[in-house]
């Protein structure tokens, strides 16, 4: 069941699609696994310099965490604080090592030549509110599970998120939120087939 959020904006995430929003300093954003086992790429870039964006690289030094936990900040490529996690309705298996799919990524794959990816849906989500950029930050991914082994080694699980799950972040600056309902169906993160995701903005800065 989708938890209730009083005073919200619903914007549905088709699967395999993207979606952006702008949010404004201290308003919080909260994205749902409508059907589960959905991964989602989240991007963050500040509106006034899309040049700056959230840097996984830099925000794991920040913290001194491979993954996302509730309280924790992300900074920027200049290592400014852009968003915080302040509520995980999930069993919190998030991501913060692997990039977003794109076109190369899928041509490995043997996919087809027009697959859809998080890169394309970041680009496109990012033009309809007036934005552009080259780069393809590395993501939050939000509800997918790489298990680091002790060797180092990376495992792609399937999302364990069930329906109606759902995180919140918060925006630590005015910027632009991006995200993209994983459309990987070769690799099995989203149990083979992508879903759709719902996000809801605050109407205002939470009290």
């Amino acid at each position: 069941m989708t938890p209730a959020h009083p005073a919200c904006e619903s914007i549905d995430i088709p699967a395999g699609e993207g979606r952006a929003v702008l949010l404004d300093a201290g308003q919080r954003v909260t994205i749902i696994d409508v059907e589960g086992q959905q991964v989602g790429d989240v991007f963050a870039f500040s509106r006034d310099d899309v040049r700056e964006y959230h840097s996984a690289s830099h925000t794991r030094a920040h913290v001194n965490r491979l993954f996302p936990a509730v309280g924790e900040q992300f900074v920027t490529s200049r290592r400014r604080p852009i968003l915080t996690l302040v509520e995980d309705a999930s069993p919190r298996r998030h991501d913060m090592l692997i990039a977003a799919c794109d076109p190369a990524r899928y041509a490995a794959l043997a996919a087809p030549a027009d697959h859809a990816s998080c890169a394309r849906n970041m680009h496109d989500a990012l033009a309809t509110v007036g934005l552009s950029t080259e780069i393809v930050p590395q993501p939050i991914n939000i509800f997918m599970d790489i298990p680091v082994g002790q060797d180092g080694a990376l495992t792609w699980e399937t999302s364990t998120s069930r329906p109606g799950d759902s995180i919140t972040f918060q925006a630590e600056i005015d910027c632009a939120f991006v995200v993209s309902a994983c459309p990987q169906d070769v690799v099995g993160i989203n149990a083979g087939a992508p879903t759709p995701l719902r996000l809801l903005t605050q109407n205002g800065t939470p009290s």
